[in-house]
């Protein structure tokens, strides 16, 4: 399972109006959904289930009725990895959203990857 299916389930509860959504954790998801949660995309997750059987269950966050995030671009795919160099990390928005990217170090934003001077996987944009 991809972060792509992650975000793509957390798009579509926000679409949907859901409370929360449920999708197969991992420990990188669960680093993607730290970042998120911090970033304040998410409420909070929970984390649930047998050792090789873990799910998290996400709860979704609003402000008056709307949904945390607007919109996402994905960029890596499981056929096509997208890799950038520190000096390319770019702004989303003029500031306004975030690039998440993989690097060597964890889960980054843009903002952080640039003051690291690190570069990496660039996963997707989110605002």
């Amino acid at each position: 399972m991809s972060v792509i299916d992650l975000i793509i389930r957390i798009k579509n509860g926000y679409l949907a109006r859901r409370d929360s959504v449920e999708t197969p954790y991992s420990n990188f998801r669960g680093s993607v959904l730290q970042k998120l949660k911090a970033l304040g995309y998410v409420a909070d997750y929970e984390v649930s289930g047998e050792k090789n059987k873990k799910h998290a269950t996400i709860t979704l966050k609003y402000d008056n009725g709307m949904p945390a995030f607007t919109d996402v671009k994905i960029f890596s795919t499981p056929g096509r990895r997208w890799y950038i160099k520190h000096e390319d990390v770019k702004s989303v928005l003029g500031g306004l959203g975030h690039a998440i990217i993989s690097t060597s170090k964890g889960i980054k934003t843009d903002r952080e990857a640039r003051k690291e001077l690190l570069g990496g996987e660039l996963l997707f944009h989110i605002w």
